[in-house]
């Protein structure tokens, strides 16, 4: 099941400074204000970006339509086009798209059905502001480059064996 139709909003140079510092994340929506599908049967993906202090929607990945059970085939585009994010909300999620999102780096989060996307988000935001859970620390280290001398002081020390 190949992505159907994925629009992406490019960022104007005021936006680029603070997206630079932010994560993804994604909503399982076909109306893009409420979480209202299940994963592995999702039609498309809210995705934004979000920092302590704004969230902006940049993509919308829309798919075809697939049976929900015994085509474990409609897992694979889905957890592509989430590249990048750090969370995928949804309604439902089986354990086989769990395993396979864990494996990428992505945490799925199970809200109830009809949740507003915009609540979440500020809730998220909240969360960043106050200190973030251990899931949303690991995922925000994830996304940070690692520092080469990150080693360096300990090679000043010396060794000895």
């Amino acid at each position: 099941m190949p992505v159907r139709r994925r629009l992406q909003l490019v960022c104007n140079h005021t936006e680029a400074h603070w997206m630079n510092t932010a994560i993804k994340v994604a909503f399982a929506t076909d109306d893009r204000d409420t979480v209202n599908q299940h994963f592995g049967a999702a039609q498309s993906f809210a995705i934004y970006s979000i920092n302590p202090e704004h969230f902006a929607f940049i993509e919308a990945v829309g798919f075809d339509q697939f049976d929900m059970d015994g085509n474990e085939d409609k897992l694979t585009p889905k957890i592509a086009a989430l590249e990048g994010c750090v969370a995928v909300y949804s309604q439902a999620v089986g354990g086989s798209a769990i395993k396979q999102l864990k494996a990428k780096g992505i945490q799925a989060m199970k809200v109830a059905p009809g949740s507003a996307i915009k609540e979440l988000l500020k809730a998220l935001q909240d969360e960043l502001q106050a200190g973030p859970s251990a899931w949303l620390a690991r995922a925000i280290q994830d996304t940070q480059p690692t520092d080469p001398s990150r080693f360096d002081a300990m090679d000043a020390e010396g060794w000895e064996e």
